[in-house]
């Protein structure tokens, strides 16, 4: 049996569950007993060996542990007698012997049933009448490594997450990123060190500190093991809700990685990583959402350690926290020296130029950019993701760009390059196939300019498109009897230098004048002597990193205000990467003669139609 049908009989399960439980509450429990029956299968050929070796241990009054371990080789056991065979042939007491059989898993097993409130789903069941039923179907699968191995088992529970996170629908987008996301997310990411990967034993890191159910951990170690069998990416992770951390961690466990890297709690308030580097590093962080409540812990932070700790270049405002993430990945990245790391962060449009020159929102990305750390920004199609429908923006960064990149930042406009879905999930209503992925991770590979020419028929339909180079001509719009059938080229690869994203804002004064139109002279302190300011006509202007002030404010101020002085004490630096304006295409509007013609052609047609009603 395959993966896909594997995974279809076992969610097969929830016509038991119909009607019962709600359609979003099935994976609750076919998530756990799958990773309830793999254990159970796992653990099989080593049961006996296991319970002799504890008895032993116990009777010595030495611990137990090291022991078990050596004999499973698998980095947890089980010291219960029983095993999913045997809980059938005791119908009557099924719930008491189930969870006996949980209890005898070691601490980073049971951690997971817990964190799965499992021995509530088995009152519930129990009381449902369901109990043994649910139980018998999952002890009639064989899961066993030699029929169904690590890496076949790890997409079969990626199948059933995936379908726990469609029937989820709304909620899903807080702990679920869609596989498309994803994947191009991971293509970005492991593009530029394919040749790194491709060595022989290679072994490498990867970590998510948002991780939710694990998908993007779980899709980067697919990508490394179908690009080099023989590499190792050892799976980090961190998450703060209780469930999709016990699905990450059963899942990772599922696949033979090390649990003890999946860590539960808060990510900014509570490392659980402290002090560890990586690789490779992905994110989905909750857009817009505030920090108040850790606050405190944050700011201290900032305070005592600055760049010492994650948070030195700044802090956003509280109302929106994506921007610590970034932060805190950047802070997790190896030293170039060390071979560096690279990071790929989903963000929505606020970080991109949210806060003026010297807010916490402008220094962090003043210290992304200065620090020559952005190697590119994808914008996403809208509707990608199951709880949002606003536009998103995947952000690669790296510690050890390619010297073609070096100084230089490169934006793709991918929001041309959908399919709209079968069937809506939540806010989900576009993906993203295999030939768009592949198109976007050319565009970032290659690290080139490019436009998209759209051909367009007499009533704006597109009928064709083609991705023009830079040394392309576009093609020639068709002749369908309209006039009307044009080309439309917009750019969807441009590459800046980090520079650009700068700018100064300088403050403007004006000379106070009295009633009489007299000007005000300072009377005491440092002003003393000095024409005043007038506050009501204080202004401000940006001005360009690359161009001098001087020059700009004689070309742009004084014409218009001869008696304007520039303020420098208040001078200061910002960053802003405004996206949408650098992809802004100016459409002319059609002019009055073509719109007359048009209007005639209408009028014409209808007077013919009411003759022949009349006729």
């Amino acid at each position: 049996m395959n993966q896909q049908a594997l995974s279809a009989f076992i969610w097969s399960v929830a016509d038991l569950l119909r009607g019962d439980y709600k359609q979003s509450e099935y994976g609750r429990v076919i998530l756990t007993f799958t990773v309830l029956r793999r254990l159970d299968c796992v653990l099989a050929d080593t049961k006996d060996a296991v319970l002799k070796e504890f008895a032993a241990r116990v009777e010595a009054k030495l611990n137990p542990r090291p022991f078990l371990l050596r004999i499973t080789q698998r980095g947890f056991y089980n010291v219960s007698r029983l095993d999913m065979k045997r809980l059938m042939g005791d119908q009557d007491h099924i719930a008491a012997n189930l969870e006996s059989y949980i209890d005898g898993f070691s601490p980073e097993v049971r951690d997971i049933f817990e964190r799965f409130d499992f021995v509530s789903q088995v009152d519930r069941l129990q009381r449902a009448g369901l109990l043994y039923q649910v139980t018998e179907r999952f002890a009639s699968i064989d899961l066993h490594p030699d029929r169904v191995d690590n890496h076949q088992m790890g997409l079969v529970f990626e199948e059933l997450i995936r379908r726990f996170a469609e029937i989820s629908n709304e909620t899903a987008g807080e702990h679920f990123t869609p596989r498309d996301a994803i994947r191009l997310m991971v293509n970005l990411v492991f593009i530029e060190d394919d040749a790194i990967l491709t060595r022989p034993g290679v072994v490498r890191t990867l970590y998510d500190p948002t991780a939710g159910t694990g998908g993007m951990i779980s899709i980067g170690d697919e990508y490394v093991t179908e690009l080099n069998p023989d590499a190792r990416l050892i799976l980090y992770g961190q998450e703060l809700n209780p469930e999709s951390y016990a699905i990450c961690k059963a899942d990772m466990l599922i696949k033979g990685q090390d649990i003890s890297n999946i860590v539960f709690g808060n990510t900014l308030s509570a490392d659980g990583l402290l002090g560890k580097l990586f690789d490779y590093m992905l994110s989905n962080p909750p857009f817009g959402v505030e920090w108040k409540k850790i606050e405190a812990i944050v700011r201290k932070e900032y305070a005592e350690k600055g760049y010492a700790g994650r948070f030195g270049p700044g802090l956003p405002r509280v109302s929106d926290g994506s921007l610590l993430f970034l932060l805190h990945l950047l802070s997790k990245m190896r030293p170039a020296v060390d071979g560096g790391s690279r990071i790929g962060i989903v963000l929505n449009g606020s970080p991109l130029f949210t806060g003026g020159a010297g807010s916490g929102e402008s220094e962090i990305r003043r210290h992304v950019l200065e620090n020559d750390l952005l190697e590119a920004i994808v914008a996403l199609p809208t509707d990608m993701f199951y709880n949002t429908g606003i536009a998103t923006y995947v952000w690669i960064l790296s510690n050890r760009k390619p010297a073609h990149r070096e100084g230089k930042v490169q934006l793709i406009d991918a929001g041309h390059f959908w399919q709209k879905m079968r069937k809506s999930l939540g806010s989900k209503r576009k993906e993203m196939n295999e030939e768009h992925i592949a198109l976007i991770t050319r565009l970032f590979g290659d690290c080139v300019e490019a436009s998209l020419a759209l051909v367009l028929d007499g009533r704006g339909k597109e009928v064709d498109r083609r991705v023009l180079m830079p040394d392309d001509s576009p093609p020639v719009a068709p002749d369908d009897g309209t006039g009307r059938a044009k080309v439309r080229v917009v750019p969807i690869s441009r590459i800046f230098r980090t520079q650009d994203f700068g700018y100064r804002t300088i403050t403007v004064e004006r000379l106070l004048r009295d009633e009489a139109g007299e000007i005000v002279i300072g009377q005491k302190g440092k002003q003393k002597g000095k024409p005043q300011p007038d506050p009501k006509l204080r202004d401000t202007e940006n001005v360009p990193l690359d161009e001098d002030v001087e020059a700009y404010f004689a070309r742009e101020v004084l014409p218009h205000a001869p008696d304007a002085w520039i303020d420098h004490d208040k001078t200061k630096v910002g960053y802003e990467i405004p996206f949408n304006r650098h992809f802004y295409v100016f459409e002319p509007p059609r002019s009055l003669d073509a719109i007359d013609t048009d209007l005639a052609r209408v009028t014409d047609r209808i007077k013919a139609r009411i003759a022949g009603l009349t006729a």
